[in-house]
């Protein structure tokens, strides 16, 4: 029987992870190789190498609530997106809400996992570990969940770059970034339009001479704010909409292209790249449009090759006298103390059942928790994995044959590359709320939307038409809490509250959440009606998508 459990990693997946296993009655034990938690969240002013790190003015691309673990709201007075530091007081205050702390075994590096003996049998694992300063140790443990990350091992690729080694200036990836005052004066390019490329672009350029941003393929640029300046991904994280993301993706992709074009344009700017909005996670950046038009920093092709402090672009363009390059190119992917037979590939992703559970095991005792990408937050899902993978492990579930598991893995990677841009760099994606339900059902915790309308309608339609937060998977089953309706009726609240620095007065309405909600919907429907009444066609899709994707707005309208 499945007791004691190695978590490795006491980052954002981590910690969800020794809180699952506590609530299935597991003893987990978490080997953490620095002297804090916190993992990719844990700002170093000097990068350690086998970590990940961040840059000094990192803030969180999802807003709080979107993010949040399920069973613990962020407090009211944080902001909605956070600066990193205010992210690793939430972690903080999660580990010493449910007492997590005392499992976790600081300054301990996981150097080996290995079968047990008898792996067939039990399920066991043989562990290897070493404390900071000397002192190996080795021990069992009846299963492992694998929360290492995938930003600890750089992609630096030289050899893609004709004449780097005559750059007389200075180079490094954007891991080693810190922040723009080493910078000051300095002819920068940067390669790489992911969301550290954009960023660092942006951060250097208030003090940069001047910055070169260099883009392969182009990247779709979105901001935090949405509409009324609320959280974007708040007001537009429904599940009627994802929907249309899933079944109807190149309509879905059509009117996200033409929306975020209306800010800016992305191929006046340079910006346009050749996939569709929901292919790859787009570039979360509020302020590089600004840059562009202020001309601080100029979008290029790119780069050919490097002629000393001269470089080349594509289209032929030189910029001369450049004195850093930034390569913002990504990270390879390892875990280098897991077994070669358990790290094969399907495709470019790691052959994993749901993207969790290596299908060749006879037993099911080892988990990789928040290796994963959805446009969406990580820790919501690496929750959901982890709550799946700790009742696999007590035995409350189990998981298909071997063969079974191998077909799904291959028809969902074919899905995967027919449906997203996928890479070495980026190895895998998912359809954020339809494989949050997926592992939900399977836990036995996906929300019954009709029974929720029929017993509390004002729950129900908040469920069903408001943003999908992660309180949503705590109204039923296992690890059902007692706190989620109040959650989730009050997460508008907390969305509001940090801005209520000056307050205004408001004019008072009478009527209630519940009325407003039906109103809204009452008005989106009646509206799609009138325009379609006497007509045998149905009605035109794009209208009907656009509806549905005001409600949230339309709510939050009629209530502020």
């Amino acid at each position: 029987m499945v007791r004691r459990v190695a978590v490795i990693g006491a980052g954002s997946s981590g910690l969800a992870s020794i809180k699952c296993c506590l609530d299935e009655g597991l003893e987990p034990i978490c080997f953490e190789s620095s002297d804090d938690i916190g993992g990719l969240w844990r700002y170093k002013e000097k990068p350690e190498p086998g970590r990940a790190n961040i840059y000094r003015s990192l803030i969180c691309n999802s807003s709080k609530e979107i993010m949040s673990y399920s069973d613990f709201p962020p407090p009211a007075h944080f902001p909605n997106n956070m600066h990193h530091s205010q992210l690793l007081q939430y972690l903080h205050l999660y580990v010493e809400h449910f007492v997590l702390l005392q499992h976790i075994r600081f300054q301990t590096t996981v150097s080996s996992v290995k079968q047990g003996p008898d792996f067939s049998h039990s399920g066991q694992w043989v562990v290897e570990t070493e404390k900071k300063g000397g002192g190996k140790e080795s021990d069992i443990f009846d299963a492992v969940m694998v929360c290492t990350g995938h930003y600890t091992q750089p992609h630096l690729p030289l050899n893609e770059f004709p004449g780097i080694d005559t750059f007389a200036g200075r180079y490094f990836h954007s891991w080693e970034y810190d922040f723009a005052q080493d910078l000051l004066g300095k002819r920068i390019v940067v390669v790489g339009i992911g969301n550290s490329g954009g960023d660092i672009a942006v951060d250097s350029s208030r003090v940069a001479e001047q910055v070169y941003l260099s883009s392969r393929r182009g990247a779709w640029v979105v901001s935090r704010i949405g509409d009324n300046g609320l959280p974007s991904d708040f007001l537009k994280g429904a599940r009627l909409s994802m929907l249309v993301q899933k079944y109807l993706p190149s309509l879905a992709d059509r009117l996200m292209a033409q929306k975020i074009n209306q800010h800016h344009d992305h191929r006046l700017y340079g910006l346009l790249p050749s996939h569709g909005f929901f292919q790859q996670i787009p570039v979360v950046n509020d302020d590089l449009p600004g840059r562009i038009i202020s001309g601080r920093v100029v979008m290029k092709p790119n780069v050919r090759e490097f002629r000393g402090s001269s470089v080349v672009f594509e289209d032929g363009s030189v910029v001369e006298k450049v004195d850093v390059v930034v390569f913002a190119t990504g990270y390879n992917y390892d875990f280098p103390f897991l077994p070669s037979s358990i790290k094969t590939q399907a495709g470019y992703r790691l052959s994993l059942y749901k993207h969790i559970f290596p299908p060749s095991l006879e037993r099911p005792t080892l988990a990789v928790i928040g290796f994963i990408h959805g446009l969406g937050a990580i820790m919501p899902l690496a929750e959901m994995q982890a709550r799946w993978a700790t009742r696999v492990f007590a035995g409350l579930q189990k998981l298909p044959p071997e063969k079974s598991m191998l077909l799904d893995i291959e028809k969902e990677t074919g899905k995967m590359h027919q449906r997203f841009v996928c890479s070495k760099r980026n190895p895998l994606q998912v359809h954020y709320i339809p494989y949050m339900d997926e592992l939900a059902k399977q836990v036995g915790v996906k929300p019954n939307f009709l029974g929720l309308l029929l017993r509390d309608p004002r729950l129900g339609l908040s469920v069903l038409l408001g943003p999908c937060t992660p309180y949503q998977y705590r109204l039923c089953g296992p690890g059902q809490w007692a706190g989620a309706r109040q959650a989730i009726l009050t997460q508008w609240e907390r969305v509001i509250h940090p801005f209520k620095t000056r307050t205004i007065p408001e004019p008072q309405l009478s009527s209630r959440p519940l009325l407003l909600t039906v109103s809204c919907a009452a008005l989106v429907f009646a509206a799609i009606y009138s325009q379609h009444k006497n007509h045998s066609v149905l009605p035109d899709p794009t209208g009907l998508l656009n509806r549905l994707c005001s409600l949230p707005g339309m709510m939050w309208r009629m209530c502020h």
